[in-house]
C-alpha cells in the first residue's frame, strides 16, 4: 500500500513541457515538477536566461532542458514541439501552458495593435501547442494540459479587458478539450489565480497605484499570491493522485466555487 501510495504522489517517470519556465510562476512550476520526479523541456525567448537556468537546476539536481521559442511564431511552435518530441522519445506527460503577457490600460487605450498582439500569445499559442502536443500526450497513455488563466478570466477587474478576454477565453478551451480529449486518456484544467508578485511589472507602479490597492483589497487573503503558491496547485493536478480531475477551472483565492463542464 505505501508503494501505491508514493506512485499517486510522484511523477518519475513523466515528462513535462512548460511554457515560460524561466522565471515567476513558470519557473516555480519547473521546479516544482521537476522536484517530483519528472523531466522537464521548458522555453522562452532568451537563450542566455535558459542557459543560466538550466546550470542552475542541474545543481539542485533536476533533469531540465530548455530551448529558444518565440511562442507567437507560428513556425516556432511547431520546432518546439518537434524538439520536445525528439527529446522524449514521442510522448509527453504534462503540458503546462503558462506563458502570457498583461498590460493595464483603460478599454479606450487598447490599440488594436495591442490586442491582437495579447491575442495571439495568450490564446492562439497555447491552443496551438495543444493541437501540436495532441500525439504526444496522446502516446503518453495519460497525459495532462494545465492552462495557467487569471481570476480576470471569471470576474471584471479595472484596466484588464483586454487581457481579461483572453483568459476567459482560455477558460473555455480548457473545459472543450476536456470533453473531447477524454476518450484519448487527456485530462485539461485550469488555475486562475487572482495577482501574482512575478517580479516582472509590466506597468509603471506610480501610474496604477490605485488599481492595483483596488485589486489587492478584493483579494480575500489581502496579499498578492507567491508563484510556489500557485504552482503546488498546478503541479498537483498533473500528480496520478489527481486523476479523476478533469475540466475544472480552479480559482486561487478568489472566494468563488467555479464548476466545470
Amino acid at each position: 500500500m505505501s508503494g501505491f501510495k508514493s506512485q499517486r504522489w510522484s511523477l518519475k517517470g513523466m515528462t513535462a513541457l512548460v511554457t515560460g519556465g524561466t522565471r515567476g510562476i513558470g519557473y516555480a512550476i519547473v521546479e516544482e515538477l521537476a522536484g517530483l520526479g519528472a523531466t522537464v523541456h521548458t522555453c522562452a525567448r532568451n537563450k542566455e536566461m535558459i542557459d543560466e537556468r538550466v546550470r542552475e537546476w542541474k545543481i539542485k539536481g533536476f533533469t531540465v532542458s530548455g530551448s529558444v521559442c518565440d511562442l507567437t511564431s507560428k513556425s516556432q511552435r511547431e520546432e518546439l514541439i518537434k524538439t520536445v518530441s525528439s527529446v522524449f522519445d514521442g510522448k509527453l506527460s504534462i503540458l503546462i501552458n503558462n506563458a502570457a503577457i498583461v498590460t493595464l490600460r483603460g478599454a479606450t487605450d487598447y490599440s488594436l495593435e495591442d490586442f491582437s498582439s495579447m491575442m495571439s500569445s495568450n490564446v492562439e499559442s497555447p491552443y496551438h501547442l495543444c493541437q501540436l502536443a495532441h500525439p504526444l500526450l496522446k502516446a503518453s497513455g495519460n497525459g495532462s494540459i494545465i492552462f495557467v488563466s487569471s481570476i480576470a478570466g471569471i470576474i471584471a477587474l479595472p484596466k484588464l479587458s483586454a487581457y481579461a478576454a483572453t483568459k476567459g477565453a482560455i477558460i473555455q478551451i480548457s473545459k472543450n478539450l476536456a470533453c473531447e480529449w477524454a476518450k484519448d486518456n487527456i485530462r485539461t484544467n485550469t488555475v486562475a489565480p487572482w495577482a501574482v508578485n512575478t517580479g516582472a511589472a509590466a506597468v509603471e507602479p506610480d501610474e496604477h497605484r490605485d488599481d492595483f490597492r483596488r485589486l489587492i483589497a478584493r483579494t480575500p487573503i489581502r496579499r498578492l499570491a507567491d508563484p510556489n503558491e500557485i504552482s503546488s496547485l498546478v503541479t498537483f493536478l498533473c500528480l496520478p493522485a489527481a486523476s479523476y480531475i478533469n475540466g475544472q477551472v480552479v480559482s486561487i483565492d478568489g472566494g468563488f466555487t467555479v464548476s466545470g463542464f
